[in-house]
């Protein structure tokens, strides 16, 4: 099978979506099928290998920019190259916000002998297109859905959205209303396997941190945005004894207000109130990014909108056996369980505290800390729970979708 992965998001480009689209194009490479991911670099549509995701393009399609000239590069591409499967990878952000990629779909299915066309919703933010436009902003978000073959969720609350369950009203403007046909829910996997450096060894890491053998280590992964909550954990993290520093895995997410908001947390974590209690990485290779974790003692990733299996970073902390602080799903927002993902429980598998609440948020960091039983017992359960992520299952469940996608007239 021949499967093209498109993706605005992509190496170098720092995020989650790309590390998505190269792991999931590189382990169905791996079952024998013939996968490229496309993207825009510089003012050209290229091909890439998914699983050598640093080498230069295998193929330049010519010129395009993520506007309205995509569409000509793009269908040309589908011409030229004859896929089976076409499969965009959708999140509001990364496409410049521009409406061309959510009737790309539309302008494809005019093509002869068109691939099968695939869309996963990573979020289902509607794109900012003018002024008051909510309700064209909504139309827009609807027709990449169901104008693409199969639309397919990566957790249960935005499935929940998308059958009509609940309207899961969101501080910013989600898509509302139910599809025609009922979306695929399929999970994302941790972008961070647990393989630190070879001959890792955790208390010289530690010590290469300049971490004491009896201080406490809080570790934060992910692009620093205002969805991830860095800021109240920097309001929990003055509220608990000086043994307690945090480790902050990842830079700044490219967008305007991102930059912003990091530029302001660099600052405060310069002031005095946290000298010698941050640690800050930066971009690190994955290596690097799994050894960190594995020096961790807890991973405190409090979601400014709550946690969801949507979210890379909480994966790579579940797969690194850390027991997590995380955010509950807002009050009357439940996120239900469904039998392709497990769930999260309290006391259970995480520590949920609720969202914006840096007091509880201390008391969980500071209650784990002091029950290294509970810390273990929490940590025990996070892998476990990995295990219903792997990228094999997960690629499992793609083939499945485009076999009968393509069996179908």
């Amino acid at each position: 099978m021949q499967i093209v992965l498109l993706s605005a998001e992509y190496w170098p480009t720092p995020g989650g979506v790309g590390d998505y689209t190269q792991h999931l194009g590189a382990t169905l490479a791996r079952s024998g099928h013939a996968v490229t991911v496309w993207t825009i670099r510089g003012d050209r549509l290229v091909a890439l290998d998914p699983t050598r995701p640093h080498d230069a393009a295998l193929v330049e399609f010519g010129p395009a920019h993520w506007d309205w000239s995509c569409w000509h590069a793009i269908a040309n591409a589908v011409q030229q190259v004859r896929p089976d499967v076409l499969h965009i990878q959708y999140q509001t952000g990364a496409y410049a916000m521009h409406p061309s990629i959510n009737l790309l779909p539309w302008r494809l299915q005019r093509l002869p002998n068109r691939p099968r066309l695939l869309v996963t919703a990573h979020d289902l933010l509607l794109p900012y297109l003018f002024p008051k436009a909510t309700l064209l902003r909504n139309w827009v978000t609807r027709r990449l859905l169901e104008d693409s073959d199969a639309a397919i969720v990566t957790n249960a609350d935005d499935l929940a959205v998308l059958v009509g369950q609940h309207a899961n009203p969101d501080r910013s403007p989600r898509f509302a209303g139910r599809l025609k046909k009922p979306p695929w829910l399929i999970p994302i996997g941790s972008n961070i396997a647990v393989q630190p450096p070879p001959a890792y060894d955790r208390a010289a890491w530690r010590a290469g941190l300049g971490i004491g053998p009896a201080e406490h280590v809080i570790v934060y992964f992910g692009l620093i945005s205002p969805t991830k909550g860095l800021d109240g954990l920097l309001d929990a993290l003055q509220q608990l004894p000086a043994q307690f520093r945090l480790l902050i895995i990842g830079g700044e997410a490219p967008a305007p207000q991102d930059r912003a908001y990091a530029k302001a947390l660099r600052a405060r974590i310069a002031s005095p109130a946290f000298q010698g209690r941050v640690i800050s990485t930066g971009q690190c290779p994955e290596a690097e990014v799994s050894a960190h974790l594995l020096a961790a003692d807890i991973a405190a990733l409090p979601f400014a909108d709550g946690a969801s299996f949507r979210r890379g970073s909480l994966l790579a902390a579940l797969a690194h056996g850390l027991a997590v602080v995380t955010t509950a799903p807002p009050v009357g927002q439940p996120v239900p369980a469904t039998p392709e993902l497990p769930e999260l429980i309290d006391q259970q598998n995480v520590a949920l505290v609720p969202i914006g609440d840096a007091h509880a948020l201390a008391a969980r960091l500071q209650q784990l800390a002091d029950q290294p039983e509970l810390r273990a017992q929490l940590g025990r359960a996070a892998a476990e729970l990995a295990h219903s992520f792997t990228w094999e299952a997960i690629a499992a469940r793609h083939q499945d979708l485009y076999h009968q996608l393509l069996r179908t007239p």
